[in-house]
């Protein structure tokens, strides 16, 4: 049975149920800035990015300048609450030993927050040294930029047309697919909304899964039916 090169897993949402968590503070610091919003707003329209460029994106649509200290601010009150709250995605743990080829994770979070949630949630030792943050490429972009998803393959020596990922949001979906991989959209995690799955869909995502039960399988389909294309 033909095998994928790598499956690169997004963190955010995806191994971790973080995205319901930061959306929330986030929510809370632009509206307390001027600009009215609500956490499943920001799930539904910017999950995947930063919280720079979500602070950038509203600041553009709105024309309200905030304070770049609110990145800062967000940031310490979002690690604090991870912290104590995270908790990882019913089924990550045995999705991700289902997965026998390389694995790894590639997120837009930093390096340190990204080990230190997978540790909490006793995943860092399936990813130890495969832990890719965006921020910290050669190029420093974020999805939906290719670029950190190109950058895993080539240190891992995987084609990547022949790499998977498994991505929660529109941003990632779109990143993954610009890097010429092939995509697994995941609506498991608490963040999901209405039309989900249809959105990662639209972004080019192969198939959407909202069991992790269902990955193992998913894989070797996908991966036969590229054989007999």
């Amino acid at each position: 049975m033909p095998q994928p090169d790598l499956v690169i897993f997004d963190c955010d949402g995806v191994l971790v149920d973080s995205e319901i968590i930061a959306a929330r503070i986030e929510a809370e610091l632009l509206t307390s800035a001027g600009y009215e919003i609500s956490a499943e707003e920001i799930s539904e329209t910017y999950a995947g990015l930063t919280f720079k460029d979500i602070m950038m994106r509203v600041e553009e649509k709105s024309r309200i300048p905030f304070q770049a200290s609110l990145i800062d601010r967000a940031e310490d009150l979002v690690d604090r609450r991870l912290r104590s709250d995270v908790r990882a995605v019913d089924g990550a743990h045995e999705a991700v030993v289902a997965v026998t080829t390389p694995r790894c994770v590639c997120s837009n979070s930093r390096s340190e927050r990204i080990e230190f949630m997978l540790e909490k949630v006793q995943l860092l030792p399936f990813f130890a040294g495969r832990i890719f943050s965006s921020l910290e490429t050669p190029s420093g972009k974020s999805k939906p930029a290719p670029d950190v998803f190109l950058f895993a393959a080539a240190k891992l020596k995987a084609d990547p047309a022949n790499t998977f990922v498994i991505e929660d949001s529109v941003h990632g979906v779109t990143g993954a697919r610009t890097a010429g991989m092939r995509v697994i959209g995941f609506t498991g995690a608490a963040h999901s909304y209405p039309g989900h799955a249809d959105a990662l869909t639209e972004a080019g995502a192969e198939t959407v899964i909202r069991r992790w039960a269902e990955l193992k399988s998913v894989i070797a389909a996908l991966s036969e039916w590229s054989a007999d294309a």
